[in-house]
């Protein structure tokens, strides 16, 4: 059984890694990273590179993918849009923690990419599915410079930092799974999440459901 990944940036690879061996072990990942994909959709919109992911996923379900996870907020409704002729589930890393999210009242949406909001927005009312879901977001200034930089400490407790200044909230969403980590170093009592663990969860499912 294989499941691929699509990934915008290589750093997730070592988190979806130890995500599969502790909760998963004997599921083959199949790691593609398009970094250039991110790049260009935070420029022109993420259907400025529709034609290209379905061509990644293409290329992947070729390989004998039983179902593909992509891991990127921004390309998430993109991805699954292209999937939807391809014979084999293709999931958003972001949609259970979405649905998790959708039961509270008050969610506070925090991402360090500007892209990844209103895409994150739309999928939890989504899953609301017409139910009040008080909105709001928070876009953590400078964070993502340290994160392309390599500064993956810094890019973390920037991210904390915002988290532990949110008031109002019933829950925090980290939008973006590059942000997980920033789960464990916040202080503050509000729930916070992240979508790397229920997004696998969900995909090793799908996977193994076609196997």
């Amino acid at each position: 059984m294989m499941l691929a990944l699509l990934h915008t940036s290589p750093a997730h690879v070592p988190v979806f890694d130890a995500l599969r061996d502790s909760d998963h072990p004997g599921l083959v990942l199949r790691h593609v990273v398009a970094e250039e994909l991110l790049g260009r959709a935070r420029i022109e919109g993420p259907e400025a590179v529709a034609d290209a992911v379905e061509a990644a996923l293409e290329d992947v379900v070729a390989e004998g993918a039983a179902a593909v996870l992509c891991t990127c907020s921004t390309l998430g409704e993109v991805a699954e849009k292209a999937g939807r002729a391809l014979g084999v589930p293709v999931l958003r890393v972001d949609r259970p923690m979405a649905a998790a999210a959708a039961e509270a009242g008050r969610v506070v949406v925090v991402a360090t990419v500007e892209s990844t909001l209103e895409p994150t927005l739309t999928l939890i009312r989504e899953e609301a599915a017409g139910r009040p879901v008080d909105l709001r977001t928070v876009l953590v200034d400078g964070a993502w410079e340290r994160f392309e930089a390599g500064d993956l400490d810094g890019y973390l407790d920037a991210v904390a930092a915002s988290v532990d200044a949110v008031v109002a909230a019933d829950v925090i969403v980290l939008a973006q799974a590059s942000m997980a980590g920033a789960a464990d170093r916040a202080a503050t009592t509000v729930p916070v999440l992240s979508s790397p663990r229920p997004g696998l969860n969900a995909a090793a499912v799908a996977a193994a459901a076609l196997s």
